[in-house]
């Protein structure tokens, strides 16, 4: 990544009062949520994080919300009845940015996995791979339902027989002998939905900080020691709770704090977002969720008019940087047909890709599949003159919020300080006020976003829930224009980014702070708009702006199979119109 020499205001604001009650390292969703917690209880806490935001397996899941049903086979009903209920409290405190998903299971087998269910259920092992059949997800899925009534108002499981299946999903396997239907839920923007509860903690409280591209890089006199990544200045910082929410990193921070453990043991999940409308008609607007036969969870959803497709499930081991492979790839192809046999998708399809390792515990001879996604906390102090030492092992997406809370009551008690408030109910940021169906949202579009355009609106309201009123006023307050590449953004939102969201790299606006990489539509020409644009505001010159370019063009191609030359503008050749120059300079 390049360097800045400009000072950071927010690491200023550290430096300048070098000490917290309590200290998180880790800007996931897990490390986020417990500052927002811990900050609406009036404690002094800071935060910082080795990248950006929702950076690690947080921006790398699949972009679920879900109780877990194939939890139940493994016995982990307190997790399974944590999730469910914390999946109805999303759709309720957080409804801009998590969605009823509908999802179906195509089952093929009657009978199968009943003997290998109670095994699994009794040892905890993996056993060998054997597909469910229709009695043991009918089963499953009546716990399930039972599981979902508290808080919520999900509709119950719904089983069909073959033609029924077929009738409403015409594409499937031909051989389909039931199709279970139940709901669960979807996070199309996780990246934005972290961003949106770091906001809620800094304006809870004024003695709250937090700033990305900061690393805990050692002790020294009790002081956890921190290095700005974008400067290269380091300094200490101390306080009384450190909690380490690094996940996958979990070893690897506390070795750097002079504590070895040997807490987690990840596994790599990898995902292919394809521009297929062929198979994007096939899933009828639903997710499909199924066993493949070696055993693994696989999932098709649409995700607008794009088909997100995963995951695997296998070892990390040492890589916590990793891609999606080409083997990964072709097994992504041979489960689409194992469901859709009748449907061809082509490598030229696929416009994302990104994988990620999940913070779960080590394990032994359990399958990668089956190594609980529950979570512990771990207390370790290193000797008398070091804070307490609080590590996170484990935890999900969909249980975010009551882990937070679980997590800040720990360091409550350290600090010997009552909880004062719940986030039980607690709108997240932009989901209070959130107008539910479209009279609604135009009605509210006209009430609080008056003279901008519709399709302008929409963009604003999608991407910040009711916080696009004040999105809204910020852009009113000087001249705008919408980029020459794409509507979906304009120059005063990118200074909006800059100066209210944390942007360090033209990569964080790509990656997490739209979704427009995610639906495949950067060109070279957005590359260098968004660079040019973000320059004024973080202090970036000429040469920085360049080496911010093919900072942004590598991450795309090497972490998320985006070919660079596939992201000229249609048509465009060098000379041309929004082609790049030898000189690195946009023609326009």
């Amino acid at each position: 990544m390049p360097r800045s020499t400009s000072p950071r205001p927010l690491v200023s604001a550290l430096r300048a009062t070098p000490r917290s009650q309590v200290l998180i390292i880790g800007g996931g969703i897990n490390g986020v949520g417990t500052f927002r917690d811990l900050a609406l209880q009036g404690v002094d806490v800071a935060l910082v994080e080795r990248g950006d935001y929702c950076e690690g397996a947080s921006g790398a899941s699949s972009h679920m919300i879900h109780g877990g049903i194939r939890y139940l086979e493994n016995g982990e009903f307190r997790l399974v009845h944590e999730s469910v209920v914390e999946r109805n409290r999303l759709l309720r405190i957080a409804p801009h940015y998590v969605k009823p998903l509908r999802t179906t299971i195509p089952v093929f087998t009657t009978f199968s996995g009943l003997l290998n269910a109670p095994l699994r259920f009794l040892t905890h092992r993996s056993g060998k791979p054997r597909a469910r059949g229709a009695l043991l997800i009918k089963l499953g899925l009546a716990l399930y339902d039972a599981f979902s009534r508290e808080g919520g108002s999900v509709p119950r499981h719904r089983f069909v027989g073959r033609r029924r299946a077929l009738a409403e999903l015409p594409r499937l396997r031909p051989d389909v002998k039931y199709a279970a239907t139940y709901f669960d839920a979807s996070v199309h923007n996780p990246e934005r939905l972290t961003l949106d509860v770091l906001r809620d903690g800094l304006e809870a409280n004024p003695a709250a900080r937090a700033v990305n591209y900061v690393s805990a890089v050692g002790m020294h006199d009790g002081a956890v020691r921190l290095r700005d990544k974008l400067t290269g200045e380091e300094f200490d910082f101390a306080a009384d709770v450190v909690v380490n929410a690094t996940g996958a990193w979990t070893d690897r921070t506390n070795s750097a704090l002079g504590a070895e453990t040997d807490y987690m043991g990840g596994t790599k999940g990898s995902h292919i977002v394809l521009d297929a409308p062929e198979l994007l008609a096939a899933t009828g607007g639903r997710e499909i969720f199924f066993e493949h036969a070696d055993g693994r969870i696989v999932l098709i959803y649409p995700i607008g008019d794009r088909v997100l497709v995963g995951t695997t499930d296998i070892d990390a081991g040492q890589d916590l940087t990793p891609v999606c492979t080409e083997e990964e790839v072709s097994y992504f192809f041979e489960l689409i047909q194992h469901v859709f046999p009748g449907i061809t998708v082509r490598p030229d399809q696929i416009v994302y890709t990104f994988s990620g390792v999940r913070p779960l515990p080590r394990h032994d001879d359990t399958a990668p599949g089956f190594v609980s996604r529950d979570y512990r906390i771990e207390r370790s102090a290193r000797s008398d003159s070091d804070p307490v030492r609080l590590s996170l092992v484990g935890g999900k997406w969909t249980t975010f919020r009551a882990l937070s809370e679980h997590l800040a009551d720990s360091v409550l008690r350290e600090l010997g300080i009552p909880r004062r408030q719940s986030t039980a109910e607690l709108p997240i940021g932009g989901g209070a006020g959130f107008p539910e169906g479209l009279a609604a949202r135009r009605e509210w579009i006209a009430s609080h976003l008056p003279g901008l355009a519709d399709a302008r609106a929409e963009v604003l309201l999608e991407r910040y829930g009711t916080r696009a009123e004040e999105v809204a006023s910020f852009l009113a307050e000087g001249p705008d224009r919408l980029l020459d590449s794409t509507q979906e953004l304009s120059v005063r939102e990118l200074a909006y980014m800059a100066q209210r969201e944390q942007v360090g790299h033209v990569v964080d606006v790509l990656l997490r702070r739209t979704s427009l990489a995610f639906r495949g539509l950067v060109t070279r020409k957005m590359v260098w708009e968004v660079a040019e644009a973000l320059a004024p505001h973080l202090g970036w010159d000429s040469e920085r702006v360049h080496v911010e370019v093919q900072d942004a063009e590598h991450t795309l191609a090497d972490l998320h199979g985006a070919v660079v030359s596939a992201l000229n503008p249609a048509g465009a050749a060098p000379g041309e119109e929004g082609a790049v120059t030898s000189e690195g300079a946009v023609n326009v």
